[in-house]
């Protein structure tokens, strides 16, 4: 393979960077001014005395971020065992010699991947040598690519690698009590959630962003799917938003450029400033392997290792933790504590580096006494870091905390060296369903108000808000376009399935005349698809708790479990709710709630269960999908198998919410953590092919423009062709009075008036003849506002919801009930005559009807709160 003149293990540049711009760059680095990717790439070129003087002042960065995280003049490394679950890989990297084929496995007598037996006999020898870590390493995906991989995890009965991996991991914390840090390569937003209850931490080595070295022939990744430098930022990414404390790192001298390494190491900056989650940079040298196709490329000299840790250490800054292989350096590890290293990384007394055969780890008194020779005392530490350790929720996962906890020093974080490495049980927290906190902000929201305007950790929960503002910039104020109006109303009115993306975007940015003209045919239309009669419904919502940490930069609704505002319900305060709303007339309870840490994935079940059994006619309208994949991920069920329980368990339809925009452009402004685009059309065309039908939803008026607004009713109808699913489309206009994202000067204040013509006029046309009905909520418009939507395509007003907190929480002032008497209203001042409906939009009983007549009005003295 080739390498540019300017990478560290090319030909040298006769030229190189001048005199002036080392020094330059030097003092700017000794300034403290932050550098930019020339001068770091100069900087990775210092040799002699520059990069002693580089060195000198990384340490200086270093020193102070070791001063301020309160242990000064400590180096750490985490004694662990190495375990090869598989060494089967669907890549091809040019350099590896951990990966295998299975010819080779069975010659040797093993199997495609390690037996448990295996694993937990080496965890246990690693237990009684007082390891702490079971580094679990495997290739990417290898049943994608071999045969008898497949073979292997259908014999044992795992779906794919990520459940033995997952399986694995707790028995290891049963038996063993060491703590899992998984390396399985790249994983999917999905796979973190699966993942993350059994292990404190993570990790996959960016190595390079260098596109070329994955993309043209001869890079030492070409071939393998799983180095494509954006996926691998996406993961790193999945990882920040997952909260998972994360290891990531370059992989130097496989012949990146100087000027492409420092890529490298911005784009892991921007990573870990947007999310907070890497908790460690490792910055490996290559070392050329013989029986690889690059066996012939000079290793990474060490000069290029401790500039570019030193470089690491001014881009990361102080609080960054910078480790380096000591196993890879030959002795020189002074060398590497100058340079601005914090962390020896994994050293075990059991177990080789599978990874780097060749070269065996030091003994751990051997680097205590080096460390010591220059000042600095070695400590241990836990697989997962001690500012994560003390940062708790949501970085570490309930079911996992009694387990840190045993072996971490609850003042530093650190581990406890002597503390006894013994198996735990890993279980499901107790007492889930503990009422506590405010249980009657559902109708205190109306009468006290919230607490606060935010909750206590908004500097922290919802990421990086600098980094936002930015990724946000282009969404602030949507853009007009220049189109022709008229044409596009023309073939609305003809045939509204006709219209381009073109046409549409224009009809979407329409205004005066032309949005009154796209208002009347969306209102025929409207009139031709379903009738007039306005229809609702009489439930009531239940939202059970609104403890949260998923960080949902809209929502205003989610509490830490400490917050004054934070609340949950028992299931009996459930079920007496559901109860107090059949005797009043509802045909349907809408439950929805918080990502709460503590409730188990069968929690869901347990509140349909509870509901049905108190009333069995009750229509439970339940679960959203971002709930739907916690359930299943707590479980380890795939998500059919996960709706099919809950269908089982009572539940009839689930909401489409969770929705906000299905782009995720869009939705990572909008939340930290919560499902991406695809997964949420997973989970919604897996219900509808169960017979779960479901409503769906768009949140707009934020950080979007009308382009993602098309983008999103396209793919609803796209849905809709494939499933028929749906049974209505609801537009949910952005509150931004309490919401985090508008606080933080990022959002727009909501959709003006015109834009919420619009999206319900087009949102009939798009969805015409797909999706029939089309509901405004008078919670986020208000009664004129609801009625206005009325005459611009809507005929559904949704419910009298006798209860709603997450809408209120945001900052609208429209309550949380409408009589029916004051449903029928609104659609008087529409001029359309009103009709009740069921969840699937068919008849109500008369005996509902009469319920609900003869109770109208007088439902906040019939809902007490129930302690």
């Amino acid at each position: 393979m080739t390498t540019s003149a300017t990478s560290g293990t090319g030909p040298a540049d006769p030229a190189g960077p001048t005199e002036n711009s080392l020094r330059r760059a030097l003092k700017r680095a000794r300034d403290g001014v932050a550098l930019d990717v020339s001068e770091a790439a100069v900087l990775l070129q210092a040799r002699g005395e520059h990069l002693d003087a580089l060195t000198a002042s990384a340490a200086r960065v270093r020193d102070a971020g070791l001063e301020a995280a309160g242990r000064p003049g400590v180096i750490t490394y985490s004694k662990s065992v190495f375990v090869p679950l598989t060494r089967l890989c669907r890549d091809k990297c040019h350099y590896c010699t951990f990966v295998t084929v299975p010819g080779k496995l069975r010659r040797a007598g093993h199997g495609m991947f390690m037996s448990p037996d295996e694993v937990l006999d080496i965890a246990r020898k690693g237990a009684a040598l007082g390891c702490k870590e079971a580094l679990i390493t495997l290739g990417d995906k290898p049943e994608d690519r071999w045969p008898e991989a497949r073979e292997w995890l259908d014999a044992h009965g795992y779906d794919d690698t990520i459940a033995y991996v997952r399986a694995i991991s707790v028995r290891i914390l049963e038996e063993t009590g060491l703590l899992p840090h998984l390396n399985p390569g790249v994983l999917s937003w999905t796979d973190f959630q699966r993942l993350k209850p059994v292990a404190p931490s993570m990790g996959m080595m960016l190595e390079t962003t260098a596109t070329r070295l994955w993309s043209e022939p001869g890079g030492p990744h070409h071939g393998s799917p799983d180095k494509e430098p954006a996926v691998r930022l996406r993961v790193l990414e999945d990882a920040g938003r997952s909260s998972v404390p994360f290891t990531s790192g370059l992989l130097i001298g496989i012949g990146e450029t100087y000027e492409e390494r420092a890529e490298s190491l911005f784009a892991l900056r921007k990573v870990s400033r947007s999310y907070h989650g890497i908790q460690e940079l490792i910055i490996q040298n290559f070392r050329a392997k013989p029986d690889t196709a690059m066996r012939g490329m000079p290793d990474a000299e060490l000069d290029e290792l401790v500039a570019t840790v030193a470089v690491a250490r001014h881009i990361m800054g102080p609080s960054a933790c910078l480790q380096a292989p000591p196993n890879l350096v030959d002795a020189e590890y002074e060398r590497l504590i100058g340079a601005g290293i914090d962390d020896w990384g994994g050293v075990s007394p059991l177990t080789i580096d599978h990874v780097n055969p060749e070269r065996p780890w030091p003994q751990i008194e051997e680097l205590a006494a080096k460390s010591r020779a220059v000042g600095f005392e070695l400590r241990e530490r836990l697989c997962v870091y001690p500012e994560f350790v003390r940062r708790g929720e949501p970085w570490l996962d309930p079911r996992l905390r009694p387990h840190v906890a045993a072996l971490a020093d609850p003042a530093t974080g650190l581990a406890l060296p002597d503390a006894p490495v013994v198996g735990r049980p890993w279980q499901e927290p107790d007492e889930a369903f503990t009422a506590s906190g405010r249980t009657d902000l559902h109708t205190a929201i109306d009468t006290e108000g919230r607490t606060s305007d935010r909750r206590e950790d908004f500097d922290e929960v919802y990421g990086d808000w600098a980094a936002l503002r930015e990724a946000a910039a282009p969404g602030m104020a949507p853009e007009r376009i220049d189109t022709d109006v008229r044409a596009a109303l023309a073939t609305a009115a003809d045939d509204p399935t006709r219209l381009t993306d073109d046409e549409a975007l224009a009809l979407l940015h329409a205004d005066g005349p032309a949005l009154d003209a796209l208002c009347e045919v969306a209102d025929d239309v409207r009139k031709s698809a379903v009738g007039d009669d306005v229809t609702y419904i009489v439930t009531r919502n239940i939202n059970f708790t609104n403890v949260c940490y998923t960080g949902c930069r809209f929502c205003a609704f989610a509490q830490r479990r400490t917050d004054a505002d934070a609340y949950t319900l028992s299931l009996d305060q459930v079920a007496d709710r559901a109860e107090q709303a059949w005797e009043v007339g509802a045909v349907e309870v809408c439950m929805q709630g918080g990502i709460h840490p503590d409730l188990p994935g069968t929690a869901y079940f347990d509140i349909a269960r509870a509901v049905k059994s108190r009333v069995p006619g009750m229509h439970v309208h339940a679960f959203s999908p971002m709930e739907v994949v916690n359930g299943a991920t707590r479980t380890g069920m795939s998500i059919r198998e996960w709706l099919s329980a809950a269908k089982e368990a009572g539940l009839d339809s689930v909401p489409g919410t969770a929705a906000e925009i299905l782009d995720d452009e869009v939705r990572w402004i909008l939340t930290k953590g919560k499902l991406p685009a695809a997964t949420w059309i997973e989970v919604i065309e897996t219900a509808h092919e169960l017979g779960l039908r479901s409503s769906s939803t768009m949140m707009y008026g934020h950080v979007d423009q009308p382009r993602h607004w098309l983008g999103h009713l396209r793919t609803l109808a796209g849905i809709q062709q494939r499933t028929g699913g749906f049974t209505e489309f609801v537009t949910l206009p952005f509150i931004h009075t309490n919401a985090p994202v508008y606080l933080a000067g990022i959002a727009r204040p909501g959709p003006t008036v015109r834009d919420n013509r619009a999206v319900t006029a087009m949102a009939r046309l798009l969805l015409h003849p797909h999706i029939p009905n089309i509901q405004t909520s008078w919670v986020k418009l208000g009664t004129e506002g609801a009625a206005e939507m009325l005459r611009s395509g809507a005929n559904d007003l949704g419910g009298t919801l006798m209860e709603e907190t997450i809408s209120r929480m945001a900052g609208s002032s429209y309550g949380s009930y409408k009589s029916v008497k004051d449903l029928i209203a609104v659609a008087d001042a529409a001029g359309r005559p009103a009709k009740p409906r069921t969840t699937l939009y068919g008849p109500v009983p008369e005996e509902r009807q009469r319920a609900a007549r003869d109770s109208d009005g007088h439902l906040p003295q019939l809902l007490p709160v129930l302690d």
